[in-house]
């Protein structure tokens, strides 16, 4: 009896010193640019990872597929860069999904290539093959914005090009590439790549929408903008500045956004977004300016939000327009459209609206925020905050996962000159830690100062635990705040407010400090009160360390409660 019958797919025999379909993979997103991998290698995918030996590719490995996600897509956030993500066949290519939904949410550019298996496993046929799925691309499709299917080696440097153009083309994203493993390991005739040229293509905005934007503005009283995410990703800062100068419009950034317009200038209401007093300026400009943003759940301050004037919204996603309010939908890249509406705006008149003042009623505004949080009790809370702000270089980069201390961040955090990113666009658990990673290495790979602080609450440092060991394989220069509360508290706090307890969110944790130090990465715990001490010490150490603070943090009272 032969014992192997219908035993799973073994490799194929790859043929040694010769080129063969990784080599092309990996020829192709160097000549692209590339400077870095993140992934786990897998049994169909061996043709890639011993390409990447003959490559100068950076490889940073993982040790959970949705964490390397979560790390090409902090590579690309902090740099601007597309992020690689290699990925095996099957259990490997699906354990990503989450990661490349928060990539697919918030428009992060980024190539996945993932290995499938050999060609004459594909179909509809049950083969019995080692990770074989029916349609491995399908599980894919909706958390990327197209998916590929390599069937000969030939093909592979014209897909990964236009894989690369898609993802840089606005609204930006991760594109999913499928290599069989056959393709991969088969020899090739294909001669070296020597170049590749990926130009994202151009998305202006139309010029009758631009012509009637402007018109509406010119005649606005009361303008406001909302600046989304979009802002951000468009490279629209300038603009939004110099437009926002030329209304005399208050500014507000949803937590996306957050950076893309200057947090101390007169016309900020910075990111107060889940405020009321927020909500109704934006509900009493005439005209509203919504940049890169669908008004969705928290921008809207969860669907209370009705504005009374009419809204001009910019975004390079069609499925974004009017997807909450109707509006004068613009299908365009932010930057462009900006860049048009500012070119053929000239400054207003700032007595327009007599007794309006909206330098003003963006301090009287902030000053009402304040007012409502110090009846809050919340002294705690806010000088942690403001503790870690002070602590925190005015140009690092930070990270933070969907926990409390995040949720303050969204509507607090002064990103100063660095960037500021978190998990909000999915709102999975797990980004902070990998996604700082992969910012540290991005950085790293400019020959820019590489240092960033990833904040994590207990429950979610646990899904990305594993990754002190990338870190400390990789030597990378992450600061990793851990704020223990002893479950998930935020869930906590929806849970008693809504029913008067909380079920299933206390957590047995490990010893943070000491699970850290098994890995060979320091670590220390600090009262909330010495934050700021701790963090400078931490910030200025080399490679990876970790902070651990135990302590309860509230959430400020939501207001759309109220309404």
């Amino acid at each position: 009896m032969d014992i192997t019958a219908g035993a799973a797919s073994a490799p194929p025999t790859p043929v040694s010193g010769q080129r063969n379909g990784g080599d092309l993979v990996v020829e192709t997103l160097s000549a692209l640019g590339a400077t870095t991998v993140f992934g786990i290698p897998g049994q169909h995918a061996l043709g890639l990872f011993d390409a990447l030996s003959r490559s100068d590719l950076r490889f940073v490995s993982s040790r959970v597929e949705n964490n390397s996600a979560f790390a090409a897509d902090g590579f690309s956030r902090a740099t601007g860069d597309v992020g690689v993500l290699f990925l095996s066949t099957g259990p490997g290519a699906l354990t990503s999904l989450a990661g490349l939904q928060e990539a697919y949410a918030t428009g992060v550019p980024m190539v996945v290539v993932a290995s499938q298996i050999p060609l004459e496993g594909l179909g509809a046929r049950r083969k019995g093959m080692l990770h074989q799925l029916d349609d491995q691309k399908a599980s894919a499709a909706n958390v990327t914005k197209s998916q590929r299917l390599i069937q000969h080696a030939s093909g592979i440097p014209s897909a990964i090009q236009d894989a690369w153009t898609e993802a840089v083309s606005s609204p930006q994203g991760p594109v999913w590439v499928e290599v069989p493993q056959n393709v991969l390991l088969d020899p090739v005739m294909v001669p070296e790549v020597e170049d590749a040229l990926a130009e994202p293509f151009d998305n202006p905005p139309r010029i009758e929408l631009v012509r009637e934007a402007v018109a509406w503005l010119r005649d606005s009283k009361r303008p406001a903008i909302v600046a989304g995410g979009g802002a951000r990703r468009g490279r629209a800062e300038a603009w939004l500045l110099s437009i926002a100068e030329k209304l005399g419009a208050p500014v507000v950034c949803s937590p996306g956004g957050n950076g893309a317009f200057p947090w101390t200038h007169e016309l900020s209401l910075q990111s107060w977004v889940e405020d009321r007093h927020v909500t109704e300026v934006l509900e009493d400009a005439d005209v509203l300016l919504v940049v890169g943003s669908s008004l969705g759940e928290v921008t809207s301050n969860y669907f209370t939000m009705e504005p009374r004037g009419r809204i001009i919204q910019i975004d390079a996603e069609p499925r974004v327009l009017e997807s909450n309010r109707p509006a004068l939908g613009i299908r365009a890249d932010a930057g462009q459209a900006l860049a048009a509406l500012d070119e053929a705006l000239q400054p207003l008149d700032r007595d327009r609206q007599p007794g309006y003042d909206a330098a003003a009623l963006v301090a009287e505004t902030l000053a009402r925020v304040g007012a409502r949080l110090d009846a809050q009790d919340l002294g705690k809370e806010r000088a942690f905050l403001q503790d870690i702000r002070e602590a925190v270089p005015a140009g690092m980069q930070t990270f933070w996962d969907m926990t409390i201390s995040a949720y303050w961040a969204w509507s607090c955090w002064d990103a100063r000159e660095g960037q500021f990113h978190s998990a909000q666009g999915a709102g999975g658990l797990g980004f902070g830690f990998p996604g700082a990673i992969g910012g540290a290495v991005g950085l790293e790979s400019r020959g820019l100062p590489a240092r960033v602080l990833a904040v994590s609450g207990d429950g979610s440092a646990m899904y990305s635990i594993a990754e002190l060991a990338t870190a400390r394989q990789h030597d990378i220069p992450v600061t990793w705040l851990i704020v223990d509360d002893g479950g998930y508290g935020i869930l906590r706090e929806y849970m008693e407010g809504a029913f008067g307890k909380a079920t299933a969110t206390e957590l047995s944790r490990p010893d943070f400090v000491a699970l850290a130090e098994s890995f060979g990465v320091p670590a220390r715990r600090v009262a909330p009160e010495d934050i700021g001490p701790a963090l400078g010490a931490s910030l200025a150490a080399e490679g990876p360390n970790v902070i651990v603070v135990e302590t309860l943090l509230r959430l400020f009272a939501p207001t759309h409660l109220d309404q």
